[in-house]
């Protein structure tokens, strides 16, 4: 018989230790930070040396990720010296996905040892002053599926990967957000960054204008599908946490617009964008360690 926290969760804390040991019996690296590429950034994992690979079909327990421009990969490799673990696509409410499925690979980074996280989406601009290219480093987030009570922590807490009740005040490590900012600065990345909060919501339609001008009234700077279900859960597992939004489009808040978001766009600023941002992700975690002592957890 099947127990309740693994009928509501679909990611038991024994299956997460399944896939955990799997995997670190099938590579000697041991990674202490995790990398998620977003839509058309699955280039990020091309930095990691001594790569070794592994579909998400060939992983026990693993979903599979179904959208064009997510390759399906987890990377194993150092990166600057330091050993990581990069996935090439992730998963998506609008997949059919149970949230807490979404989640599962970060839980299993937490079994294998990864200490941070590192989170990468493209996303729709809502604040008028940014531009299509632009990298956002995640400041907040507005959780729209959680106000509806589409939350990965939903059902029996499992105290062995944290807290019933996380705070999530403090979601963004402020140290990181200081380490990328120093980072831009060294690379003369200033004229294309920014600072603001992402919004998530379920997809995969893109917002309708009303659902745009609404959003960002609310406060939000850009909106995007993904990034926010793995934040919670990166939080609840005690693991420090960067993300960055790279500005795909800019969404239509204007009844004359005749633009229309779509995918191809996505894919095609990723690939016009992908140099800087491996080169600002490489940067930063080199000076992980030298700033560890400062981080807070």
């Amino acid at each position: 018989m099947l127990s309740m926290s693994k009928v509501v969760s679909g990611d038991s804390y024994e299956e997460c230790q399944a896939t955990a040991d799997w995997l670190l019996s099938s590579t000697q690296v041991r990674p202490t930070v995790g990398i998620v590429c977003g839509s058309g950034l699955g280039g990020l994992a091309d930095m990691l040396k001594d790569p070794q690979v592994f579909k998400y079909s060939d992983i026990p327990n693993f979903p599979r990720s179904t959208v064009h421009g997510h390759a399906g990969r987890l990377v194993f490799g150092t990166l600057k010296g330091k050993p990581c673990v990069c996935m090439q696509g992730r998963f998506h409410l609008y997949e059919g996905y149970p949230v807490q499925k979404i989640t599962f690979p970060i839980r299993v980074f937490k079994l294998m040892g990864v200490e941070t996280m590192i989170l990468t989406n493209a996303a729709g601009a809502l604040n008028q002053d940014y531009k299509v290219g632009d990298v956002m480093i995640i400041k907040d987030h507005i959780n729209m599926p959680g106000f509806a009570g589409v939350n990965p922590l939903t059902g029996p807490n499992d105290e062995r990967f944290g807290v019933r009740f996380p705070c999530m005040s403090d979601a963004y490590d402020r140290e990181l957000q200081k380490l990328a900012r120093d980072v831009v600065s060294e690379l003369g990345y200033s004229d294309f960054m920014r600072e603001g909060v992402y919004c998530s919501l379920g997809g995969p339609s893109f917002e309708t204008i009303a659902e745009c001008v609404m959003l960002h009234k609310l406060g939000a700077d850009a909106v995007g599908m993904s990034t926010v279900q793995e934040v919670i859960v990166v939080r609840h597992s005690g693991m420090r946490c960067l993300a960055l939004s790279l500005i795909s489009n800019c969404s239509v808040m204007d009844y004359d617009s005749h633009e229309k978001a779509n995918h191809e766009e996505v894919l095609e600023t990723g690939r016009q964008r992908a140099e800087q941002l491996e080169k600002l992700v490489s940067e930063i975690v080199a000076k992980l360690e030298r700033n560890n002592n400062s981080l807070t957890r």
